[in-house]
């Protein structure tokens, strides 16, 4: 899904950058709920507001819902069928396939730096090998990005709000 919604928002129509797209992907994912309404919701409000906040969200899941719906009424006869089982099959490899090229268009687009790329193999790690619950993995890399962000514009001499410390003119005055 994230593949097409990219290609669609930043390809094609143009409404956001890379850079945005991969701050939208980071707020969605998030959130709890389907990535894919949580993205609808927030497109939807970033483009109209309120009104459209609804609307993108109804038209995410409707159709989804619907076709639930029907496969439910015939999910029965669908579960003893050798070719219904087979497509099913080979619909979860593509499925496989369009994270890989998720992961691989996000990726490609974050990692930037060996500090980035260091801190996504540890929280995978982290959430993998050591099994840590998702919301503190989020809850750390946020402390640690404030952090991060702190202590470099302290190093570059600069106080909150990008103002340099030899430009206020105030400082040491009282």
């Amino acid at each position: 899904m994230i593949p097409i919604l990219r290609r669609e928002m930043v390809s094609e129509k143009e409404w956001f950058s890379d850079e945005e797209m991969i701050d939208i992907i980071a707020v969605c994912q998030g959130m709890p709920g389907v990535i894919a309404i949580n993205m609808a919701t927030y497109v939807g409000f970033k483009r109209r507001g309120l009104l459209g906040s609804l609307v993108a969200t109804v038209g995410v899941v409707l159709p989804s819902y619907v076709i639930i719906l029907v496969i439910a009424r015939f999910m029965e006869a669908f579960q003893s069928n050798l070719y219904i089982a087979g497509a099913l099959s080979g619909l979860r490899a593509a499925a496989l396939g369009m994270v890989l090229l998720a992961v691989w268009q996000v990726g490609s687009s974050v990692i930037k730096s060996k500090r980035i790329a260091a801190a996504a193999v540890l929280s995978f790690l982290l959430l993998v090998a050591v099994k840590v619950d998702v919301a503190y993995v989020i809850l750390a890399y946020l402390l640690a990005g404030a952090i991060y962000a702190y202590v470099k514009d302290r190093s570059e001499g600069r106080l909150q709000g990008g103002v340099s410390e030899k430009d206020d003119g105030e400082e040491g005055e009282s």
